[in-house]
């Protein structure tokens, strides 16, 4: 008896003891990504553990020294496809990585830590629709020289650029990758980036560096200018290197990007083109599908995204067809380089950055091209939080450009009173928002008494800000605010007897005291006085 019941004792403890094995390795197994680097917040290896705190740093080398062989890269690379789509390649591990972080927001207002960790090679996904898969191109078409301008860029985000473009751009059509240093400050900037052109033998990359910062509009006419056009002959067919490509210093091209823009120029050179811009989130560096848009802008000069009528996604080829664009973002474009030089390139009387890309767009319409932008090609960009630096001596060069744009390519109009033969303009400074307007002598050169008077009704006076009348208190004076395009408030008529309608207020527009040398004026019941007359003169 004692025997059988010593017999089942081990039974049940031979029993209990697989059950034990069974759960533990259920466990482990369940919990292995846990301490793999398949669950570390950027590229690692399945199979080797480790209790992992990286060191990170503005190098391209931050890596660990195991991660630098050969066998080891291969390993994680299928890995690494998963992971940088992973939001969680931004987590602090140190203080060196809050560091990292922190500093890279302040210099560039997008999230520097997961860009170093991201590296110079990633797989993004394909964005095109899936009809653009379908589409043939010609064999020879014209190559491209590449210009990239930069100003105190992050260098991970640089490099990763450029190397999307050589990773897939196909060789015979990819002439040259022209970086444009507008003068940067920061150390990796300087012999780091040259060293790592030299010793990657990226043969196509060429960097220029100016002597003073010029900005984004004269650095790309300097980038230009060293864009060497040639033409040569592969065998069987003949290559000719006469297209431009304009790409900011933090995008990412994707899958056959370059084929859908060369063709339209090809077939006639006249005609400017975009790709369709995809979204890399500031916080995340996650690369996501934009929605098909054109380029439009307001009477404050801002670009701004419109959508798609949908009849011209109705056509033979549906939303893979290139449509045509009031304008341009800026930042990525191409163009047949002898139009290019033929329109004036851009205008070098503009300083630094900003409304560049609306005045080339007025430039391609007014001049006898067309502006289109190719679904079928999709580039990727940094969308920053902010702008992370300024313009020489803190000009505002976005107010100063448009001013310009406004003098050259718009009509700009005189609004004078009749019976005083005085000018309405701003009672001190035209750019001053909520400041009040007077009637003072006309001065035809002063182009801060120019207005503009737009198809929506809008008064706007030296293309910076609308004339405004408060919708609540119609006594008050109308005043000079931003436009907001929503007509009410800022929505003016020139009506009968030349009386100026406020069509929200129900009123006119009247000279207080014709007499006084303060001339102010206000809102009045309409009756048709000279007072209330006025007249747009050009």
């Amino acid at each position: 008896m004692g025997s059988i019941r010593f017999h089942y004792f081990c039974y049940g403890c031979l029993f209990s003891s697989l059950i034990w094995t069974f759960l533990l390795f259920i466990y482990f197994n369940l919990n292995w990504e846990k301490y793999t680097f398949s669950n570390v917040p950027f590229q690692g290896n399945p199979g080797i553990v480790q209790k992992f705190q990286p060191p990170i740093t503005n190098s391209h080398k931050w890596l660990p020294e195991f991660q630098q062989h050969a066998q080891f890269m291969k390993s994680i690379h299928k890995e690494s496809k998963k992971m940088e789509q992973f939001p969680e390649l931004g987590r602090i591990f140190n203080e060196a990585d809050q560091e990292v972080r922190d500093m890279g927001y302040q210099k560039h207002a997008f999230n520097v830590l997961i860009s170093n960790r991201l590296g110079y090679h990633r797989h993004i996904p394909d964005t095109r629709d899936p009809k653009c898969k379908e589409k043939s191109y010609p064999v020879n078409l014209p190559s491209a020289s590449i210009i990239i301008c930069f100003y105190n860029e992050a260098l991970s985000a640089l490099l990763r650029t450029v190397h999307s473009i050589l990773d897939r751009t196909p060789a015979y059509l990819l002439h040259e990758i022209i970086l444009v240093d507008d003068r940067s400050d920061f150390i990796e900037l300087k012999d780091e980036l040259e060293k790592y052109i030299d010793n990657n033998q990226l043969k196509k990359v060429k960097l220029i560096r100016n002597v003073m910062r010029e900005g984004l509009i004269r650095g790309r006419m300097v980038g230009s200018s060293h864009a060497t056009g040639t033409r040569f002959v592969l065998v069987w067919l003949t290559l000719h290197c006469d297209v431009l490509v304009f790409l900011d210093s933090h995008c990412e091209v994707n899958e056959m990007w370059l084929q859908p823009l060369l063709a339209p120029i090809k077939e006639d050179h006249s005609t400017v083109v975009c790709p369709l811009i995809d979204i890399i989130n500031a916080d995340t560096l996650t690369y996501s599908s934009s929605p098909i848009v054109k380029g439009g802008f307001n009477w404050g000069l801002h670009f701004k995204w419109d959508p798609v009528p949908i009849s011209l996604l109705n056509g033979p080829e549906g939303a893979t067809e290139p449509f045509k664009s009031p304008t341009m973002a800026g930042g990525l474009f191409a163009m047949n380089r002898d139009y290019f030089n033929k329109l004036g390139q851009y205008d070098s009387g503009m300083d630094i950055w900003g409304g560049e890309n609306l005045e080339i767009s007025f430039r391609i319409w007014m001049c006898g091209g067309q502006l289109k932008i190719v679904p079928c090609s999709r580039v990727g960009h940094i969308f920053r939080k902010w702008r992370p630096y300024g313009s020489p001596g803190g000009v505002d060069t976005m107010a100063y450009n448009s001013l310009r744009l406004s003098h050259v390519w718009m009509d700009g109009y005189k609004l004078y009173n009749l019976q005083t033969s005085k000018c309405l303009v701003a009672q001190k400074y035209p750019d001053q928002k909520g400041g009040i307007v007077v009637v003072k002598e006309c001065d035809w050169s002063d182009s801060n008494q120019v207005w503009i008077y737009n198809e929506e009704h809008d008064l706007i006076l030296a293309n910076l800000l609308c004339l405004d009348m408060s919708e609540t208190h119609s006594s008050d004076s109308p005043r000079l605010m931003k436009c907001h395009g929503s007509g009410g408030s800022q929505q003016w008529t020139l009506g009968v007897n030349n009386s100026l309608y406020q069509i929200s207020a129900g009123q006119c527009l009247k000279v207080i005291d014709p007499g006084s040398p303060k001339g102010y004026v206000a809102m009045a019941i309409c009756d048709g006085s000279r007072s209330q007359q006025w007249k747009l003169d050009n």
